[in-house]
């Protein structure tokens, strides 16, 4: 009887730990941010491959890269930050490119966007290396394309 009672015990702790991880969790998805227009529209777009947008008061890192002009595609990291009212994104990244940039040179970018309310679309500018009007767009198949030559 003993055994029994330890068996369903062990087993409702298994069951427990099958329990899908990814409801409980926030959402990892592409997130683009286009400045200027866009890429393919005369600007640039910033590419977070695998991004999670942070919790009001806190941050998250920015990885991903950014195409520029027509074929030029800069590797970019840095942080995101969203204020403790989630109305300001702020995004400041580093990109490198040799072949574009030169050697060892770095461009910097600092996005700051805004919203009304926490259920409003983000809008305003990168005040960096790309600086113009910046905002949030859907991470189209061009943009999620990362072509193995570039430059």
């Amino acid at each position: 009887m003993k055994f029994n009672s330890i068996a369903q015990s062990s087993l409702a702790v298994l069951s427990l730990m099958l329990v899908p991880i990814h409801s409980y969790a926030a959402t990892v998805e592409p997130y683009c941010i286009s400045v200027n227009g866009g890429f393919g529209g005369g600007g640039t777009t910033f590419v977070a491959r695998s991004f999670t947008l942070p919790a009001a008061s806190k941050c998250t890192p920015w990885t991903g890269y950014t195409k520029t002009a027509s074929t030029v595609i800069l590797t970019t990291s840095g942080t995101s930050c969203l204020s403790s009212d989630s109305k300001a994104l702020t995004v400041s990244v580093s990109s490198a490119d040799p072949s574009f940039l030169g050697a060892g040179q770095f461009a910097g970018d600092y996005i700051q966007l805004s919203r009304g309310d926490a259920t409003e679309q983000f809008s305003g500018q990168d005040y960096g290396y790309f600086t113009g009007s910046a905002e949030p767009v859907s991470c189209t198949s061009d943009l999620l394309t990362l072509p193995s030559s570039h430059d």
